[in-house]
């Protein structure tokens, strides 16, 4: 996600560092740390401007959330967006900056509960396809990070990156529980939280792709 720099936005982020994980790079993020109340570990990667986070946050008050963005700029959006809503949710979401590939330095094997990949860049140049977030490297990585029976939840605009990913989950014998090409027309779309990305192509006819895939 390409944006104009934020101006102050070090000092910006840091007014929200109550909300904020921040991994010592010597041992995994424990939750207790951060979440007052225990409860199923729920990651988003590539949380974008947390629209979809903070309406999470807000709907299941009986989850902990963790929203991870790459770019310091969008996190910054985000984090203001949740400390906006703070008392119009449980304490139950926190943000970290830093990329997927880290996963495994920051989170303690089998931890998570579920992870979401909400419009992930697709990448869509050929030699590029290692760098999909539903790469079969990448769900290794999640296979490691999740609880036995966990969920990955994948949503995406994009035809090619949908098809990819229903691909490489059947080369690693993934069980795609539920699957839509049109998630605003299917069965879940009344309990579907949208990102600002998605609403925005909704609203210009953009048909949404999603898999629920069981690890």
């Amino acid at each position: 996600m390409r944006m104009r720099r934020k101006k102050h936005g070090a000092e910006r982020i840091a007014a929200c560092a109550e909300l904020l994980i921040v991994p010592d790079g010597e041992s995994p993020v424990n939750p207790a740390q951060y979440f007052p109340i225990p409860a199923p570990i729920h990651l988003e990667i590539g949380c974008g401007k947390g629209d979809f986070a903070v309406g999470m946050a807000q709907k299941h008050g009986d989850v902990n959330f963790i929203a991870m963005e790459r770019v310091p700029d969008v996190a910054c959006i985000a984090l203001e967006k949740a400390m906006q809503k703070k008392t119009e949710r449980p304490d139950n979401l926190r943000f970290l900056i830093g990329d997927a590939q880290h996963l495994e330095e920051w989170f303690a094997p089998h931890s998570i509960d579920c992870i979401y990949l909400n419009f992930s860049d697709p990448w869509p140049k050929k030699g590029y396809a290692k760098r999909r977030l539903t790469y079969r490297a990448f769900l290794e990585r999640y296979r490691n990070l999740l609880t036995e029976g966990g969920l990955l939840r994948l949503k995406t605009d994009n035809q090619g990156l949908f098809e990819f990913s229903l691909e490489e989950f059947e080369a690693l014998g993934l069980t795609v529980e539920w699957i839509t090409r049109d998630l605003h027309a299917s069965e879940k779309a009344d309990e579907n939280v949208m990102t600002e990305y998605e609403r925005n192509f909704s609203e210009k006819g953009q048909v949404i792709y999603s898999a629920w895939v069981r690890f």
